[in-house]
């Protein structure tokens, strides 16, 4: 049973990392950048910038699967990583049927709120603002806002789209109180860090830069 908790935990952190390393890639010094999937990262930007042309809205990705080769690619790529935690089966099945369910539920839960952003925002607010935030390099969790927590990723850029408790769960309002004093006082420097994404974020839509578009050409 310990295998679900891990596997909870280690799907989280390997959809913060392949987010921010095969679909965005790290700026290059002399323009561009560079990613682990130069496929993925020109689909991925090609998605950012659909949604901020439509209000978080996709519907040419997830409109239609069987017309949709980005979806499917998507699909695939999930897929093969089942496969390889399907290694795992014979020693630790709950590890693995869990992650069979992070697969799964990474697929609903952001097909979901991409063609339903109502949804989205209330269901997944930190992607909402990885999307429309000034700042699109941040908030790199999907299903969960753990590792943006755990990484200073986390940038809120309002108290309506700011989740109740680092683990995006609601709970009985005690438990949470009590959960925000521990992480608070435990992880200091990275509540410093996401008060000051807080900040930052809030002067640059003082300047009305949230509706200034990046500049998805240099991605190359």
């Amino acid at each position: 049973m310990i295998g679900i908790p891990i596997a909870l935990l280690a799907a989280n952190g390997v959809e913060w990392y392949l987010h921010k390393y095969a679909l965005h890639g790290v700026p290059k010094e002399g323009g561009g950048r560079k990613a682990l999937s130069e496929p993925f990262m020109k689909r991925h930007w090609a998605h950012h910038r659909r949604v901020r042309l439509t209000k978080y809205r996709d519907d040419e990705l997830y409109g239609k699967f069987s017309e949709s080769p980005d979806a499917i690619a998507e699909a695939k790529a999930l897929l093969k990583i089942c496969a390889v935690t399907s290694l795992a089966m014979p020693v630790a099945p709950f590890f693995t049927l869990t992650t069979y369910y992070c697969a799964w539920n990474y697929w609903h839960v952001h097909s979901q709120s991409h063609l339903d952003p109502e949804w989205g925002k209330k269901k997944i607010p930190w992607h909402y603002d990885h999307h429309m935030n000034t700042n699109q390099d941040a908030n790199w969790g999907v299903t969960k806002p753990w590792f943006d927590y755990i990484m200073g990723t986390r940038v809120i850029s309002s108290a309506d789209l700011q989740e109740s408790n680092p683990i995006g769960i609601k709970l009985p309002l005690v438990i949470e109180n009590k959960l925000n004093a521990l992480a608070r006082r435990y992880a200091p420097r990275a509540f410093e860090k996401l008060d000051a994404n807080a900040r930052e974020e809030a002067q640059k839509r003082a300047q009305g830069l949230e509706n200034v578009m990046p500049e998805f050409q240099a991605v190359t």
